[in-house]
């Protein structure tokens, strides 16, 4: 009588445990896809999965720089300056809520190349964009109306980026219907100069205490940053 039992309790479970089997399987590879490959960040990889048509190496050293500066940082900007102005090359990520609020074209300075940025500097006057990491600050209206200042955080590379005023901007410049008429977006004075139609809400997603890293293969920054290496000189920049 026992194994009746047994038997006919075994039958009646089993077409539970068959279904119940895709659900267990599905929440094992999505905990499998959400967890990073061996030594990956998990920023770096959570910033892959939001944005896979963005470049590893820009979005591998962001997740460094900001892990190095700020772990808990709630918003981050990146832009990638080794691809054309024609391409979308600034991503917005919600940190928190994993989500890309943004993906935009995105201008560089006239002294820092045509189509194609190849040169960066701190310098001011010169026109040209500044690569490293920064943090924001205020929001304000200028010449260039609704605007974000900006704080260079690393020294000799983005540090005058306030004096210099670079700021993030909106400009009829940047735009498909400019980039169909010459062939590459309008260039600023240095700024990462955006849409007209997002400036007021990429603005507000940035804007007091959220980070900015603006990308580019330049041999000696990559060797020297102080938060890409994450020094004991990094911690103090973060904190200043």
């Amino acid at each position: 009588m026992a194994l009746r039992l047994n038997v006919a309790t075994l039958l009646f479970s089993l077409p539970f445990t068959l279904f119940t089997l895709p659900l267990h399987a599905a929440s094992f590879f999505a905990q499998v896809d959400s967890t990073p490959p061996r030594g990956i960040l998990p920023l770096h990889h959570q910033l892959l999965q939001l944005a896979p048509q963005a470049s590893p190496d820009a979005l591998r050293l962001a997740a460094q720089a900001l892990n190095c500066a700020e772990p808990n940082a709630e918003r981050l900007a990146v832009i990638d300056y080794s691809l054309p102005s024609t391409e979308p090359r600034l991503w917005v990520f919600d940190l928190r809520q994993h989500k890309l609020l943004f993906e935009e074209l995105v201008s560089h300075g006239q002294g820092s190349g045509d189509a194609q940025a190849e040169t960066f500097s701190n310098t001011p006057d010169s026109h040209q964009s500044s690569i490293g990491l920064f943090r924001t600050m205020n929001s304000y209206y200028g010449r260039n109306g609704y605007s974000l200042r900006l704080e260079g955080l690393e020294p000799n590379v983005n540090d005058l980026a306030f004096e210099r005023a670079i700021v993030i901007h909106g400009a009829d410049y940047v735009s498909d219907a400019f980039i169909n008429q010459t062939g590459r977006l309008g260039r600023s004075h240095g700024c990462p100069a955006v849409r007209e139609d997002v400036t007021y809400p990429l603005i507000d997603s940035l804007k007091e205490d959220q980070y900015v890293f603006a990308y580019y293969p330049d041999a000696e920054w990559l060797a020297t940053s102080a938060f890409l290496g994450c020094t004991a000189t990094a911690a103090q920049l973060a904190r200043r």
